[in-house]
């Protein structure tokens, strides 16, 4: 997964919104693109609204590939209209063509994001293994089996890369939640030293 220390990034400078979250999770890849829309219900559970795979055939150029990924989004979002966009903070340092190729689909998807004017936001791949399994360094097999048990789902997400769409947005879910609370804290004493 590269090398990062853990931190939270946000691409774009959007706060987090109140109320109910609707999270589009996306895993970014050339090859294979994952998605995951989720929705917090009752009692802080996850609902796994809808979840796929985008596959762009290995033969197509790649100025389709990524056309392919982008159309594909924008249908997902249409249709689950989310309230918040996230993906993974990827750094591969092992093949600058990979890397390459990467971020133009990653790119892809933060355009596809804008489009629709979404709030979006970046998690460092530890942070997101941190969230799911209580483990930075955590394999890709953890990683599906904890998504399955969060969701309450009794088989395992077979696709990693869905999997990792659904983890993506279950850390955003959980970071929401702490921001959340620490909003009502500080206003809460905001409150106090007004009554002094």
């Amino acid at each position: 997964m590269g090398e990062d220390e853990g931190q939270i990034k946000r691409g774009s400078s959007y706060p987090l919104q109140p109320g109910p979250l609707r999270i589009l999770g996306i895993d970014p890849g050339i090859g294979t693109t994952g998605y995951a829309v989720l929705d917090e219900g009752l009692g802080g559970r996850f609902i796994l609204v809808q979840s796929g795979e985008i596959a762009t055939a290995p033969r197509s150029p790649f100025p389709a590939r990524l056309k392919c990924i982008f159309d594909r989004l924008l249908q997902v979002i249409t249709s689950s209209l989310p309230t918040v966009v996230v993906l993974e903070d990827t750094f591969y340092g092992k093949n600058f063509k990979s890397a390459l190729k990467l971020g133009q689909a990653k790119g892809v998807a933060l355009l596809a994001a804008e489009t629709h004017a979404l709030p979006i936001f970046e998690y460092a791949p530890t942070a997101v293994k941190m969230a799911v399994v209580g483990y930075g360094r955590a394999t890709k097999d953890q990683v599906q089996q904890m998504v399955g048990r969060v969701l309450e789902v009794p088989k395992k997400i077979k696709s990693e890369h869905e999997a990792d769409a659904v983890a993506i947005a279950i850390c955003h879910a959980h970071m929401a939640k702490f921001q959340e609370s620490v909003a009502r804290s500080e206003a809460a004493e905001m409150g106090k030293m007004g009554r002094r």
